[in-house]
């Protein structure tokens, strides 16, 4: 900008004329500072101002007060406004820092500071610096915090892609931005629509805005398709006159200048690259390409990519964890929870029904062909119950042959016979494998609420009791509970239930104990305690019988407490045989969790038995701290204080909220089973396993991988630094003397190989 000749009044007092002599002189050493300079006539009102000083307010050198305020930010004025009425009455040492917008520069962050006054106080004067880069280093500092922010914290895309809008557009200066996502979706042409957007409250952008929404480019047409398919930038400085800006009306209605266009990419987890969509942000000024936020576009499209690609692999970890992987139907556990909310939340007076379906003659065809044959009858099975479902019913695999369905509420008795009598005509089709046409049946057992049970336990008890009736009537059809219909087991499960309320007493259950060994060696790490349960007839009673059968009595707590002292005992004759360095990890049930005298009582235990608390890792679900979270995590914080460690086991297979998993007191965490299956074959696994491995790096916590049993999925979490394994190729499960007679300790996988 040239130097404009300051012409001074030859009338104005002495101070004053020679402030505008000042003003005019050239000054080499703040035009290599950036240093600005100003002056004002206390008694006159009357502003001068050194060239770079009007450089930086875009004024001439002598400017009014309302002319400097006008390039001030709003939001800014009145503090400003304030200072220099504090000066003028003939305050000293005034400082305030404050935003000013100019064409050419758009938004800058200015400080003014005041020196003290020459001569007789009439005139004051101090220096004016541009603190932009310095500002601008703090909105680095801010992004960063906020990546940090919406990575963890944030569980919806919508939040962290329009609070990084906001964030940008209020740091950086600018009136609009907006998200253009690119949507290939069946059924309709692929293309980049507008689906997040953020503008400035004090700007009239509505029409923009509808112009926007309304807008569907496909990649090449206009600027964001140009920018998403090219992966390149684009800064444009006239948007009402830019030809492939569809949007130049509304733009140019809206007053907007400057825009500033760039691709949000990144790497998928298969290495691939992903171009989600396109960021906007537009400016009713005219600024330059040298702006900061192309400087941060890398960052911004980092935050916005992270975002995307982290929800996604939690929305299939979430997917995962809730469908059967077979089927693709609900699993167990997600349709119990289906059943759970609609039990609680089911209005007065309205009913619902749940059919329980067992296939019948399954087990011969297993048998004769394989366990491919079986699985092809599962899967076409669940396929004709999607057809035959209304809408609003739910289906769901609760394991081998057994499928539910839940109806939607309101459902009349004959709307389930009706269902009913659909889902045997599907199981009587014949199935198709290879050469054979196979033949099933179904028997079907109906329960409804609220007549048959108002929980999951009673109506799924009642279903399951009217289908064993089904089945003591020649199978291939449908009951309805009618009370007296005891499933044909019961008698069995009594029989268990008493038996289990002396097992302790009798000594019946034993301990085996499984290998939780480093991935590189395989040296044995730690080992996992498992129940197991012997009758006094010699029947082994698996775990996942008897113990669903332990929580419903409550003798859950008993036995909890049986195997944490049990687990401490061996352990201290592990370490005294030598295998000091091995650790104990004992899974814990709610009921026996949320104790407040549970600290306590495993302090006293691990003091009784000579072992080190930090030996000891205590694992639980998700459900488990979620159901009683605030109980549970201050019982969690207080073990790790005495020096117990906590483990989250079957990690994924719960809630999978990292908002919760931030402030939960653990060490380590367990990579459920059920992600390792498809290791390294399946590329969503892959993606979900490495996701949790990165998770845990970053959270500083220890993972171990369940279900490990080949070498290939063993190089593959190898490959991406797992620390930690268990499964069968590491070790299954054996008695305490197995583990003794490796005393001392000798790093070797081949005893639990085969065991």
């Amino acid at each position: 900008m040239n130097i404009q000749h300051i012409h001074v009044n030859a009338s104005a007092a002495g101070p004053w004329r020679r402030a505008l002599a000042a003003a005019a002189q050239f000054d080499a050493g703040d035009e290599a500072a950036g240093l600005g300079r100003w002056w004002l006539d206390r008694a006159g009102g009357r502003i001068a101002l050194s060239a770079i000083a009007a450089r930086f307010f875009g004024t001439e050198r002598q400017p009014t007060p309302d002319v400097c305020l006008a390039q001030i930010e709003t939001e800014d004025r009145h503090a400003v406004r304030v200072m220099l009425d504090h000066v003028e009455a003939g305050g000293n040492d005034a400082e305030c820092e404050f935003r000013v917008r100019t064409d050419g520069y758009g938004l800058r962050w200015l400080r003014l500071r005041q020196l003290a006054a020459a001569e007789d106080g009439t005139v004051a004067g101090g220096i004016l610096v541009d603190v932009t880069a310095a500002k601008q280093a703090a909105v680095r500092e801010r992004f960063n915090f906020a990546l940090t922010q919406y990575l963890v914290g944030t569980d919806s895309i919508d939040d962290a892609v329009a609070g990084i809008l906001q964030l940008v557009c209020e740091e950086l200066g600018w009136e609009w931005g907006a998200f253009w996502a690119f949507e290939d979706h069946a059924g309709a042409p692929a293309g980049l629509r507008c689906r997040y957007a953020w503008h400035s409250p004090r700007q009239a952008l509505a029409p923009f805005r509808r112009a926007s929404s309304l807008l569907a480019m496909a990649p090449g047409e206009g600027l964001v398709g140009t920018v998403w398919a090219s992966g390149e930038a684009r800064w444009i400085e006239g948007a009402s006159g830019t030809a492939d800006l569809l949007r130049a009306d509304a733009a140019r209605a809206c007053g907007l200048q400057s825009a500033y266009f760039f691709p949000v990419t990144f790497v998928g987890s298969d290495a691939s690259l992903m171009r989600p969509g396109v960021l906007e942000f537009f400016s009713v000024q005219q600024r330059q390409p040298d702006a900061q936020l192309p400087g941060l576009a890398k960052s911004i499209s980092a935050m916005i990519a992270q975002a995307i690609e982290r929800m996604t692999q939690q929305e299939r970890i979430r997917v995962r964890a809730q469908t059967d992987e077979m089927t693709g139907l609900a699993n167990r556990a997600h349709f119990y929870d289906h059943l759970d909310r609609l039990c609680r939340d089911a209005p007065a007076g309205r009913t619902f029904g749940v059919l329980f379906v067992d296939l019948d003659q399954f087990k011969p065809i297993n048998d004769a062909f394989g366990h491919e044959a079986g699985n092809v009858v599962l899967t076409m099975f669940a396929e004709r119950l999607r057809a035959l479902v209304p809408p609003g019913w739910r289906i769901g695999r609760l394991g081998g042959d057994e499928f539910a369905l839940l109806s939607a509420p309101g459902a009349t008795a004959d709307e389930l016979e009706h269902v009913a009598d659909a889902v045997l005509d599907a199981a009587r089709r014949r199935f198709v494998y290879g050469e054979h046409r196979l033949a099933v049946s179904a028997s079907i057992g109906i329960s409804t609420y609220p007549e048959h049970g108002v929980c999951t336990r009673e109506l799924l008890h009642a279903a399951d009791a009217a289908m064993y009736a089904s089945k003591r009537k020649g199978r291939n059809l449908a009951s309805r509970f009618d009370g007296d219909g005891a499933p044909a087991d019961a008698g069995h499960r009594i029989s268990l239930l008493t038996d289990l309320h002396s097992a302790i007493r009798r000594g019946e259950f034993f301990l085996e104990y499984q290998p939780i060994c480093t991935s590189g060696d395989m040296e044995i790490e730690a080992v996992e305690a498992l129940i197991r349960w012997r009758r006094p007839n010699g029947e082994i009673v698996p775990p996942n019988v008897f113990i669903p059968l332990a929580e419903e009595s409550r003798l859950i707590v008993d036995i909890g407490r049986w195997v944490v002292r049990q687990a401490c005992q061996d352990l201290a004759r592990l370490h005294a045989a030598g295998l000091e360095r091995v650790r104990m990890h004992v899974n814990m049930a709610a009921p026996e969790f949320i104790d407040d005298g549970l600290p306590d009582r495993l302090a006293a235990l691990a003091a009784a038995t000579g072992v080190d608390p930090r030996s000891i890792c205590l694992e639980l679900t998700e459900g488990v701290v979620m159901q009683h979270a605030d109980k549970s995590i201050a019982i969690m914080r207080e073990l790790r204080r005495r020096g117990f460690g906590i483990g989250l086991d079957d990690f994924g297979m719960g809630y999978s909220s990292l908002s919760l998993l931030k402030n939960l007191p653990i060490g380590s965490l367990k990579i459920d089973r059920l992600f390792m299956a498809g290791v390294p074959y399946d590329r969503n696994d892959c993606a979900i396993v490495r996701s949790i491995l990165d998770l845990g790096r970053h959270m500083k916590l220890t993972v171990v991988a369940e279900g490990v049993e080949t070498d290939a999925q063993l190089g593959y979490l190898r490959q991406f630094g797992c620390p930690l394994v268990q499964g069968w190729l590491p070790g299954r499960p054996v008695p305490l003397e197995r583990l003794l007679a490796l005393a001392p300790f000798q790093p070797q996988r081949g005893p639990y190989e085969h065991a």
